[in-house]
């Protein structure tokens, strides 16, 4: 089945609309994993990257929403043989695919913030 014929059906019932809903937000819940999907959309990273990237996050945070979302299939973690041991995550094709809702979660921010504080970004 297409996933546009899933959408519709999903959107025919509040059950399913309800339960899809929680599915996404039980992977991308919290303050700081869609952050790190957003500087992932940019290409691999090493952890001090990401650090670097976003601000005020603690490298246990960090650590500790990286491998949720790599339990989750967002993000894969390679590691290379070498000294010091090199680290990269990176976005799997699931990952990928959460582009278009951080596009319109974007869109909506910086309207929002151009309607209630006057300026854009």
């Amino acid at each position: 089945m297409s996933p546009s014929i899933e959408l519709n059906k999903a959107k025919q019932c509040a059950g399913s609309y309800v339960l899809a809903i929680n599915d996404t937000m039980n992977v991308v819940s919290g303050k700081w994993k869609l952050p790190i999907i957003g500087a992932l959309f940019f290409g691999k990273k090493r952890f001090k990257e990401l650090e670097r990237n976003i601000p005020k996050i603690t490298p246990r945070m960090l650590s500790k929403e990286l491998r949720d979302l790599e339990m989750n299939g967002i993000v894969t973690r390679t590691v290379y043989d070498s000294v010091p041991v090199t680290v990269e995550y990176e976005l799997t094709r699931s990952g990928q695919s959460l582009t278009k809702v951080l596009d319109v979660m974007v869109e909506w921010g910086l309207e929002h913030r151009e309607n209630i504080v006057g300026k854009a970004v």
